[in-house]
């Protein structure tokens, strides 16, 4: 039964991944924060390095509004397995930095690996177009250009199958641990006279119904070959 259990789970687990998952890619695009300053201000640099990190978290905001995804949303509707909502596009868009680090990340989800890296690329051309009007700093620059990526990120086939299979074997578990806590079958005659204080009157081993088949068979024959012969003693 556990055995059993576990395939079926781990079958279902496999239709549903295949079947039913749709799969998802990622694209990511690298942008560098970085103002350059004339020579005669060179001593500052460090501390207009450290003002460019604590400008990356308005940076997400802004390339997270509307001001950047309407543009983007414009350009990408027509791209496929694209979903064409503002709301679906900022849900697909994540940005990602490390600290002390003037350099963050752009990463776009799509059913198409082609509409992820333009949805990726898309969105930090639009920024770095808008940023100088919106807070007239002009200190961005495209690192990398996101690319389409073959490989889906999600579903984990593989995972989803493992975790089909041990999710059946621990269904499987509970399922033959409930039915031996409920079986009220009485597998033993000391039970009986230990347990419940009864008297045993005998024991009925089980009889395989193929058995009991042919015993009644002889029994119908019996009967036919006692009545033939008993019609032949009225003759003579």
């Amino acid at each position: 039964m556990i055995l059993g259990t576990a395939l079926v789970v781990g079958a279902l687990a496999t239709a549903v991944t295949f079947l039913f998952m749709t799969p998802k890619y990622s694209s990511t695009t690298e942008i560098l924060v970085n103002r350059k300053l004339p020579s005669q201000m060179q001593g500052a640099q460090f501390q207009q390095s450290q003002a460019d990190v604590q400008m990356i978290n308005t940076y997400k905001d802004i390339i997270t509004s509307p001001t950047v995804l309407r543009d983007v949303n414009r350009e990408i509707k027509h791209y496929p397995a694209y979903h064409g909502s503002m709301k679906s596009l900022k849900k697909s868009i994540s940005i990602n930095s490390s600290q002390n680090s003037q350099v963050f990340s752009v990463s776009a989800k799509a059913g198409d690996p082609k509409t992820a890296a333009a949805t990726a690329n898309l969105t930090a051309k639009v920024f770095k177009k808008k940023i100088g009007k919106i807070i007239s700093i002009n200190n961005v620059s495209i690192v990398s250009k996101a690319t389409a990526e073959p490989d889906p990120i999600s579903p984990r086939k593989k995972l989803n199958i493992l975790a089909g299979v041990i999710l059946g074997l621990m269904l499987g578990v509970a399922i033959a641990f409930i039915l031996e806590l409920t079986d009220r079958t009485i597998r033993d005659e000391r039970f009986i006279t230990d347990e419940l204080k009864l008297t045993s009157l005998g024991i009925i081993n089980k009889i395989d119904q193929k058995v009991i088949d042919k015993m009644a068979m002889r029994k119908k024959e019996l009967v036919k070959n006692n009545r033939l012969s008993s019609g032949k003693v009225r003759r003579v």
